[in-house]
């Protein structure tokens, strides 16, 4: 049996074949160093985060998130539900706080429910993974299965909107959370914890609609990782991620910059620092290569041989 269960919603960007594979790749490998069984909710659906741009109803958005909460329920009975993806776990965290605090929309979900034979009854928490980490091990006990130490990187931690607002993690400032700070040092990286642009919004919604815009704060985020000596990104959402890492050759390519900062996930850096390889970090994956974490990666595969 494992330390600990949880029921899984991988979301659509964290799975197989999808964007942020590489997520997904890294905190399996992060889960099996530390006994945690993820299960993924059977037949689960999108959590609905961009239904809004296709004019759905806001009963619609509520109730895929709803039919998820009650699979979930119904074959994983007793376990939270975890996200690793921001915009999921926010969407449908907000969706069950929404539900369960009104018996109209408690009522219109079920009744729309019970045409597939499901009836919610909200029982399961919804969380987030860093949610998972902090407070159901704690720092002291993520560090104790590092075997390499992430020495001589400097990483800048960027948080962003979805875990931040306007729900963040417990305990955390919403100005300046620090637990992606304490994850860099449990793991013995440097984390530059003056970063500026830590809770800046990175223009995901802005990407396709208005680029200019959403390049201009990419740009202020990656300038400001390089002006406080990062030598990457590391991040909780995976549309942070992609955006902040796909979008560099693009405003290079339009401002005459030089911008090439690797942008990571945080099980990406525990992987590494647990004696992953650079596949079981999902390393590989990356447009923009971490070239000094593969390295520290390759060294802990030699040491363990």
């Amino acid at each position: 049996m494992a330390r600990k269960e949880y029921a899984f919603y991988p979301g659509c960007s964290s799975q197989l074949k999808a964007s942020a594979a590489n997520y997904l790749t890294s905190v399996n490998s992060m889960c099996k160093t530390l006994d945690i069984k993820m299960t993924a909710i059977p037949d689960w659906n999108c959590c609905s985060a961009s239904i809004s741009y296709a004019e759905g109803g806001e009963l619609q958005r509520l109730v895929m998130n709803a039919r998820n909460f009650t699979l979930s329920e119904k074959h994983l009975p007793g376990q939270d539900i975890v996200a690793t993806c921001a915009a999921c776990w926010l969407n449908a965290r907000e969706s069950k706080e929404k539900i369960d605090g009104s018996a109209q929309l408690l009522a219109d979900t079920n009744r729309a429910l019970k045409e597939a034979g499901l009836n919610y009854t909200g029982s399961a928490p919804v969380r987030h993974m860093v949610e998972v980490l902090i407070e159901d091990f704690g720092y002291d006990e993520l560090q104790k299965p590092v075997v390499k130490k992430l020495e001589g990187i400097k990483f800048a931690g960027y948080v962003g909107c979805q875990t931040n607002r306007p729900f963040g993690i417990a305990g955390e400032s919403f100005e300046n959370p620090m637990y992606l700070d304490k994850l860099v040092e449990a793991v013995g990286g440097e984390a530059l914890t003056k970063y500026d642009q830590k809770v800046a919004c990175c223009g995901g919604a802005l990407a396709f609609s208005e680029p200019e815009k959403s390049q201009k704060q990419i740009r202020d985020i990656v300038e400001s990782a390089y002006d406080h000596g990062a030598d990457m990104i590391v991040t909780p959402c995976p549309l942070c991620q992609a955006n902040v890492e796909v979008y560099q050759a693009e405003i290079n390519r339009r401002e005459g910059t030089k911008l090439h900062m690797p942008v990571l996930y945080y099980s990406q850096l525990m992987t590494v620092a647990y004696g992953g390889t650079v596949k079981q970090a999902g390393l590989d994956g990356h447009i923009i290569q971490p070239r000094k974490l593969q390295d520290i990666a390759v060294k802990v595969v030699t040491a363990t041989k």
